[in-house]
């Protein structure tokens, strides 16, 4: 039973002295109800006849379209009425009638707050209240806040509670502001700190004590700095304010506790406890009821932290004690091994009697054979029952539960305001459970959430799932819905079966034998075709799968007969002596019947509309579906089938999304039904599982993802550097994604004739000034054209000018030639593929570390200098000078950067080469031990720079970065990732970490972590403004000079996801740049403000967008593409001229010419794929060959990515206006996009050229003129804005072409042929979406991989299906038109495509 807790202040109410009186009460019976009795009360309110079935499944799925004319929804998420809340007394007689205005984030209070009135009016014979309710989300309505402006001079009481969305706290202000002093009482409980200083009860004023040396003046100073845990600091408040009331004068004292004694009542959140806030504060303040002495109860107190159970009599504060009822419990048993699910709850909604939805859990999980610990707390620090409860009580310290759900949707230590991740993770780790955070709807009721193709608000999104994901949370499934005219929560009993099936399969892990576990490892095949089969970025599939399956068998899992090799289980699993049928020849692990699939896959029935009867044409022989893989013991290792659509043009073009087919249905319902998996691997970046329709946050059981993985537990090994679709797979697959490192980087070097260049450099630099620099310069001339150089750097245009050119313009040519050649020579690359648990040895992190080094931080603690920035100090030089002059080509600058990166680099070397063991790892050198002893020890830095300029090097500096380097390495080499994988397969919690580029932020390392994201709403930093203003500067600086100095009018630039989160928004702060828009932080930090910046401070005009984000952006960052059109439209509302003011210039003209209704509406500029759909399929038709032309490749982009996202009508999501959007483009004058990691570049993967719209621009504008087209490169600290054709040729002679690549690449033999064929078909990708690949380029590749007939050899017997798509792709560019090939060179590939078609038949006969 509950024990009084001496000293607790949370809830009571203070006397004169400042001591706490309080009754201590269990839950009133009304507030319970039995388990099965409140399940289908809640299930008959959620399926009743006036509304869809929540989340089944249709012959055509739920989409009620919010958007459409005339709906009361307005584009916004949630069209509840306000009105419905309102609470008006029958009979007011000769009473005191008091008005009081409520705004919450929440709804829970509604119903009780309602009761408590109702109460009053119907009891109380001196006074009434009339009260109306507003939720936040609701003031988005314009008639809202005309409304609420009317409650508000009407009342007496204003009460808000939990007001942390800025834009509709500053409307809060706006209209409570000037009305406060009118008011005879308002009320905040914890909100924005510009909404907690409209407190006022009398005397008490947080507006004058935030003012005043007051212990709450310094809590509000502090809110303004930092909200870290702002309820818990408000609370904290209260317990402490009893000691320091006596210091008050007796008035000013009694205002102070009454305001305490508000918060207890309000936190009680009873009706009880809500009608005896309604009077205490109304006969305290209301003038008409003073002296009116009706009597108040003291606040009942609740336990702070404690557990609650539907059936209990009261809640406990000791886990024995509730096991001592749980385990005599009369109407339910337990078989011995049950698994133990402990439970997160809010205790406001135990409180207020809104916990239906928790009853709802409760009974689903003890109905399939769980046990649960229900737990809450009253504040939003929820690790502290977590460490008081989830514990064996015998005192083992062992966790008793076997799994944690997390029902309060909110981060595990915070709340709406800000959490604390890491005291969350120390929590979660030292606990070690799979950890789940599920969440109810907050700001849409059940219908707009089911009818919305978004699916969660983009706010809850931000708050409850992207916060959560920084303590590990997993699988953010919408458990509960609310009432629209109630305000109450209730279950979503399919969305509830799905969670309590995942948690509990989750606990089972825990405690099943590994022997008996089954493990389903599913690989991706991507383009279809055999050569594909174990497609994933920058991973050695197979290697790692045979890894992983022998660490597999060291821990007692059943992996039947491995292979002994790699090779032998590539051939395990592509091999079939059997099946032919349309399956790539795979083996067949599993043959399903079609009445087999029919009876097992329940949404079988759905897929016909696009597919037809099954069992289809894909995965299959005409009369079975066929599953392909092999199994080995108790792990299958299956071929996730592909979408399906990839070859059919039709599809492509036509088609906003689809459903899967047959096959893949059929894939998972085998993993599922009839291996009966517990749990899948998804190896490596990426498959289709989580790109498949349905909503992008918060599914509903019609979505497909969730209907694939239904109750299987799912790990997925992603690359680190890719946190945007590793977050997408996080959500939308439910999966613990386990990061893996990408390949050792190097530099790209220098070969062949480009080796040859830099030699006659150093040779001009010695003899420059005699008679050979004029010849040796002209032979660099020639051999610079030989490398085809001459688009990218200007040389002489024949010999007699070479021969003309002064001394200081030869040097203006070496100059830019030696750039030229730094830039490709220096440019990192990822050397072949990672194999899962091999770490990089001493040397091959040497690159990286480099590059790390480079750096500068700032906001390091300490700070770190970057080592270029320490020498150039040490020759008395600012390294961004250096960078101006050799980015102009200017010869000693050139020679001197070169300098300054030899010496970094050569720090670097040494420093790693003291560190380094006899086997080439990390460890104790003994080399270093031995010169210790002898005495003939040197320092590495002063090696390294023994004799350089820069010997006088700032050693405090360098120690200071070098330090920094030294946990940077150790981080790079640790071994993490196949423990992780075992950490997760065991049922335990796998420690989070953030995604990311680990040169920028080395904090992605180690590896082996479940990656996360960031804070959607975080973004832009005002580190990445910065940057964005550097590299916006230098575009504009760039066009200028190729459009005779005039501004472009418009550029067309492409947002990415994973890009912002590696850069902190620096492409997202580009385009605010551009328009002269400043984004700012409110209080909290959140970037969710703008300001204009004045065209004195610009400098120059603003520059109008046309911004089209990808899919994987759209689902992440919702709330900021919001903000990007706010920021467009605010541009173009200013009343500038229109020569400095490009966005209203082109906004007033397509206003006209489309008729639209204002400079607003025409000023939409930021666009996107429809919800839920992602891509623009150019890549899919290029990989597949699957195309006519170039118009139908651009009528796909037009279909597929002109959907519109409009800050005033943030619930409609993506709407087409693909008119609005054409019309717009036809002004654009250049294109432009980022490249911020050195692992991605353009033709390393299809995204870029698939959004390219350069040729579409072209098409569009009526002087069919061609767009400038622009990258910007901050790979490194020296960012660069070059040309596409500059950066296509930049890629393809630091891979495609580059010996130290491609042998890299073929060390891995059949996944590395893949990879040099993909490289060639995103090259011919930019050729069909720009035109700008160099015919050089295809002449070179041909003659590095087809004529040299000994390369063509290797790669026909490594991978002939790749190497077969290879010679076809060479092929397809000339019959296209973008390769010039000789009638040799044609004949050639013709014959090796027939002998390598002859190789495959022959193999496979």
């Amino acid at each position: 039973m509950m024990n009084t807790l001496p000293g607790r202040i949370n809830a009571g109410s203070l006397t004169a002295g400042g001591q706490l009186t309080g009754r201590k009460v269990a839950p009133s019976p009304q507030h319970v109800l039995p388990t099965r009795q409140l399940g289908q009360r809640q299930m008959a309110h959620v399926q009743s006849p006036d509304r869809p079935m929540p989340t089944t499944f249709k012959k055509q799925a739920v989409n009620v379209d919010m958007r459409d004319e005339g709906s009361e929804s307005k584009g916004l998420f949630t069209s509840t009425n306000p009105q419905m809340r309102r609470v008006v007394p029958e009979n007011q007689g000769n009473r005191v009638c008091v008005k009081v205005v409520y705004v919450v984030l929440e709804a829970q209070y509604q119903s009780a707050l309602s009761n408590a009135v109702k109460n009053i009016n119907a009891k109380n014979d001196k006074v009434c209240f009339e009260v109306v309710g507003y939720l936040l989300e609701e003031l988005r309505d314009a008639n809202n806040v005309e409304s609420f402006k009317r409650d508000v001079e009407a009342s007496n009481i204003f009460i808000g509670s939990l007001i942390f969305i800025e834009e509709l706290a500053e409307k809060i202000t706006s209209v409570v502001g000037p009305r406060r002093d009118k008011l005879d009482a308002c009320l905040i409980f914890p909100s924005m700190p510009a909404v907690m200083k409209l407190n006022k009860l009398g005397t008490f004023s947080m507006a004058q004590l935030g003012q005043s040396k007051s212990i709450i003046g310094d809590f509000i100073k502090s809110a303004r700095k930092n909200n870290d845990n702002f309820e818990e600091g408000l609370l904290k408040l209260v317990r402490t304010l009893p000691k320091v009331l006596k210091f008050l004068p007796s008035d000013k004292a009694q205002d102070a506790r009454n305001f305490v004694q508000s918060l207890q009542y309000w936190l009680g959140g009873n009706a009880d406890n809500l009608e005896n806030l309604l009077i205490n504060t109304a006969q305290a303040y209301v003038p008409a009821l003073k002296g009116a002495n009706m009597e108040t109860a003291d606040p009942q107190l609740f336990p702070e932290t404690g557990i609650w159970h539907p059936m209990a009599p009261t809640f406990y504060e000791d886990l024995k004690e509730y096991l001592n009822w749980y385990d005599t419990r009369k109407d339910i048993k337990f078989s011995p091994d049950s698994p133990v699910v402990g439970l997160v709850l809010q205790r406001s909604h135990l409180v207020t009697g809104d916990e239906g939805h928790y009853s709802g859990v409760v009974a689903e999980l003890e109905a399939n054979g769980a046990k649960v610990v229900p737990v809450f707390a009253g504040g939003l620090d929820f690790s502290m029952p977590v460490k008081k409860f989830f514990y064996d009580p015998l005192g083992s310290n062992r966790a008793f539960v076997d799994c944690v759900v997390s029902l309060t949707g909110f981060a595990l230590v915070g709340g709406p305001a800000r959490q604390d991740a890491p005291k969350a993770v120390e929590a979660l780790k030292a606990l070690d459970v799979p950890y789940l955070c599920s969440l109810p709807l907050v700001f849409q009721t059940t219908e707009e959430w089911l009818d919305s193709e978004l699916g969660v608000h983009p706010v809850q999104v931000a708050l409850q799932v992207a916060l959560p994901e920084l303590d590990g949370a997993m699988e953010p499934i919408v458990f509960a819905g609310r009432d629209s005219n109630s305000g109450k929560s209730h279950s979503l009993p399919d969305r509830i079966s799905s969670l309590c099936s995942r948690a509990i399969k989750w606990a089972n892990l825990r405690k099943k034998k590994n022997a008996e576990k089954r493990l389903a490892v599913t690989v991706f095949s991507f383009p279809p075709d055999k050569g594909n089969v174990g497609t994933a970025a920058y991973l050695n599939v197979f290697g790692s799968i045979f890894r992983v399956l022998k660490e597999l068998q060291a821990q007692g899992y059943n992996v039947g007969d491995v292979p002994n090799n790699e090779g032998d289980l590539i051939q395990s699993v592509l091999q079939s002596r059997e099946a032919r049928f349309n399956s790539a020849d795979l083996n067949v692990a599993y043959r399903m019947k079609v009445d087999e699939y029919q009876r097992l896959c329940e949404y079988a029935e759905n897929l016909e509309e696009n597919w037809g009867k099954p069992p289809g044409q894909l995965n299959s022989n005409g009369q079975e579906l066929l599953v392909f893989g092999k199994q080995f013991g108790n792990v299958f290792i299956g071929v996730q089938p592909t979408f399906g659509y990839e070859g059919d043009p039709m599809r492509l073009l036509f088609s906003k999304s689809a459903s899967p087919h047959h096959g893949f249905a059929a894939f998972y319902t085998y993993l599922e039904k009839i291996f009966k998996a517990d749990a899948v691997l998804h190896f490596g970046t990426h498959g289709s599982l989580e790109f498949m329709p349905g909503k992008q946050v918060g599914m509903s059981g019609g979505c497909y993802p969730d209907s694939l993985i239904n109750s299987i537990p799912n790990l997925y090994y992603y690359a680190a550097n890719n946190p945007s679709e590793a977050t997408i797979a996080k959500r939308r697959s439910y999966a613990n994604t386990i990061s893996y490192l990408t390949p050792p980087a190097e530099n790209a070097g220098l070969y062949k004739g480009l080796k040859e260049l830099k030699e006659l450099i150093g040779s001009y630099q010695g003899l420059r000034d005699g008679g050979r620099g004029q010849q040796i310069c002209m032979t660099i001339v020639e051999t610079a054209r030989q490398c085809n150089l001459q688009n990218d750097v200007q040389l002489p245009e024949d010999e007699e000018a070479a021969k003309n050119l002064t001394l200081e313009e030869r040097d203006l040519v070496i100059g830019n030639v030696y750039r030229k050649l730094m830039e490709i020579e220096s440019r990192l690359l990822p050397c072949g593929l990672h194999v899962v648990g091999i770490m990089p040895s001493a040397a091959e992190a040497i690159a990286t570390l480099v590059n790390i080094g480079e750096i500068n931080r700032p906001d390091n603690n300490p700070p770190v200098k970057g080592l270029p920035t320490i020498m150039a100090e040490s020759i008395g030089r600012d390294i961004e000078e250096i960078y101006r002059t050799s980015n102009r080509g200017v010869l000693s600058e050139v020679n001197l950067l070169e300098k300054i990166n030899e010496a970094c680099r050569d720090c670097v070397s040494e420093f790693v080469k003291d560190r380094t063991g006899l086997d080439g790892r990390i460890g104790q050198s003994w080399l270093t031990v031995l010169a210790k002893w002898t005495g003939f020890y040197e320092d590495p830095l002063q090696r390294a720079l023994r004799g350089t300029p820069f010997s006088t090097a700032s050693r405090p500096d360098l120690l200071n970065t070098f330090k920094y380097l030294e946990f940077c390495l150790e981080q790079v080499v640790k071994d993490n990732e196949v423990s992780a994988l075992i950490t997760g397969l065991e049922g335990r919690y796998v420690e989070p970490g953030p995604g990311g580029d680990p040169i920028r932020n080395p904090g992605v390392l180690p590896t082996g972590k479940n990656i996360h994201a960031l804070d959607p709403q975080s973004i832009p930093t005002q580190a990445a403004l910065k940057s964005a203003s550097v590299v916006v500067e230098r575009l504009l600086e760039r066009e200028r000079l190729n459009n005779q100095g005039n501004y472009p009018e418009t550029i067309a630039l492409v947002l990415w996801g994973t890009d912002n989160i590696k850069t902190y928004g620096e492409s997202l702060a580009q385009v605010m740049v551009m328009v002269g828009i400043r984004p700012v932080a409110d209080a909290l930090g959140r970037v969710n403000k703008l300001e204009v910046i004045p065209l004195e401070e610009l400098g120059r005009p603003r520059v109008d967008v046309v911004v089209n984000c990808s899919g994987v952006f759209r689902d992440l960052f919702v709330n900021q593409m919001l903000l990007l059109d706010r920021a467009v439209k605010l541009a173009a509302e200013q009343d500038e001229p229109p020569e400095m003011n490009f966005v209203r210039k082109h906004a007033m003209q397509q206003a006209e010419e489309l008729g639209l209704q204002s400079v607003r509406d025409a000023a939409t500029r930021v666009f996107s794929n429809s919800s839920g759909s992602y891509s623009s399929n150019v890549n899919l038709a290029v990989e597949n060959s699957s195309w006519s032309d170039e118009s139908q490749l651009q009528e796909m982009y037009l279909k597929r990515k002109t959907y519109a996202f409009n800050s005033d009508r943030p619930g409609a999501g993506g709407e087409q206006k693909r008119e609005v959007f054409e019309n717009a483009m036809k002004t654009v004058d250049c294109t432009f996009q980022n490249l911020d990691s050195s692992e991605i570049s353009l033709t390393d993967v299809s995204h870029y050229f698939d959004s390219d719209p350069t040729k579409i621009v072209q098409g569009l504008r009526k002087d069919g003129k061609a767009p400038s087209a622009y990258i910007a490169d901050t790979t490194t600290a020296n960012a660069q804005v070059r040309t596409l054709g500059e950066t296509v040729r930049l890629d393809a002679r630091t891979k495609l072409l580059n010996p130290k690549w491609y042998e890299g690449m073929l060390s891995s033999g059949y996944e590395g042929v893949r990879e040099i064929q993909k490289r060639l078909t995103n090259t011919m990708g930019w050729s069909a979406t720009s035109g700008m690949v160099d015919n050089w380029v295809y002449d070179d590749a041909n003659s590095t991989f087809i004529e040299d007939d000994a390369m063509a050899k290797r790669l026909m017997d490594a991978n002939p299906n790749s190497f077969r798509k290879l010679v076809a792709t060479f092929l397809e560019a000339n019959g296209r038109g973008y390769w010039d090939a000789k009638p040799e060179q044609l004949e050639k590939l013709r014959q090796l495509y027939t002998d390598v078609e002859d190789k495959i038949e022959g193999v496979e006969v």
